[in-house]
């Protein structure tokens, strides 16, 4: 193996792509690697170790020029609930990839970041933790269907062509004030439930003024029990898995140690901030999300629990430079 490597990056420009970025070029331990970043609609600034690519992954052509001398793939591209485009992006332009993985004679690694969507997130009970023996269930639409998919399909490229590889399952991934706007009744909420459509807009209007948080209840009317992951620990996992002799051929889920629960949620941000809660009532049910193989398998340990997750929410100030824009509902 060179000595230098590089790394493909799909979706480099999203909030994983650019987390990944940042850490991999800041920590002396990956000084050896270069990085090719494939972008579509954003582009990143190219550097010395970081080349630029804009092109469409779907395209064969496109894939088989980006896979030149690449020792490694990180594969974060995807279009979320599009049924347009999704499967085109997300599992035509994987399939392109995993076809030059197993012929190229530089390829030593495939990582996908795939997520909890295909295992149902809070649409289907789970009264169990979910562990990555679990089978799949994606819930309604596109999006989780091609979760499941990706997954199936780099299975099948193990069973096939012995490719070395391994996906990282993450649930929901927070960064900045993401976590605040979650829980916002406005139309600036970021993700769902939207509570607003829930409460109706006279109401929810009462509640925002009010500064209210959204106590969410679920099926069987006890506060919801959610997953998340920070960027940032999800991140780390990525770069504990690159190359570590026990990731190859594994799938872990990447979350923290306990989904959060909403009812604590609320308690701790009445306690430490003084704000209201008021309950809704949703049809979606608790789930836990079990961390324990990557944390027996790859020494990786999530550094976001609860609070932490909250304060780095609600104290993040953005600069003039760094307005809040979602590229996608959540």
């Amino acid at each position: 193996m060179s000595t230098e490597q590089r790394i493909l990056v799909t979706g480099a420009t999203g909030k994983v792509g650019r987390a990944f970025l940042n850490r991999l070029l800041e920590a002396p331990l990956y000084d050896h690697f270069q990085v090719r970043a494939l972008c579509h609609n954003r582009l990143l600034e190219a550097s010395d170790r970081v080349e630029v690519v804009l092109g469409a992954i779907e395209e064969r052509a496109v894939v088989a020029d980006i896979m030149r001398d690449v020792t490694h793939v990180l594969h974060l591209a995807t279009s979320k609930e599009t049924p347009d485009t999704i499967m085109d992006v997300a599992i035509k332009g994987m399939f392109w990839l995993l076809e030059e993985c197993r012929t190229s004679p530089t390829f030593c690694q495939f990582i996908l970041v795939g997520g909890d969507a295909g295992m149902g997130h809070f649409v289907y009970p789970q009264p169990i933790p979910v562990t990555e023996t679990q089978a799949h269930s994606a819930y309604p639409g596109c999006y989780a269907l091609s979760k499941v998919l990706e997954e199936v399909m780099l299975e099948q490229y193990y069973i096939q062509y012995d490719l070395s590889g391994c996906c990282l399952r993450a649930p929901w991934i927070m960064e900045k004030d993401d976590l605040k706007y979650t829980l916002s009744f406005g139309d600036d909420v970021f993700g769902g439930p939207r509570w607003r459509d829930l409460v109706g807009p006279t109401q929810a209007d009462v509640y925002q003024r009010a500064q209210m948080i959204p106590l969410m209840l679920g099926a069987d009317g006890k506060p919801m029990k959610r997953n998340f992951v920070h960027v940032e620990d999800l991140v780390s996992a990525i770069l504990a898995a690159i190359d570590h002799p026990s990731a190859r051929q594994q799938l872990f889920n990447i979350c923290m140690d306990e989904p959060i629960d909403y009812g604590e949620l609320a308690a701790y941000l009445h306690r430490m901030r003084g704000l209201p809660s008021v309950e809704i009532a949703t049809p979606h049910y608790s789930t836990w999300l079990d961390n324990a193989k990557a944390k027996f398998m790859l020494d990786w340990r999530p550094q976001y629990d609860l609070p932490k997750m909250i304060d780095s929410a609600w104290d993040y100030q953005r600069a003039p430079d760094d307005p809040r824009i979602i590229w996608y509902p959540g």
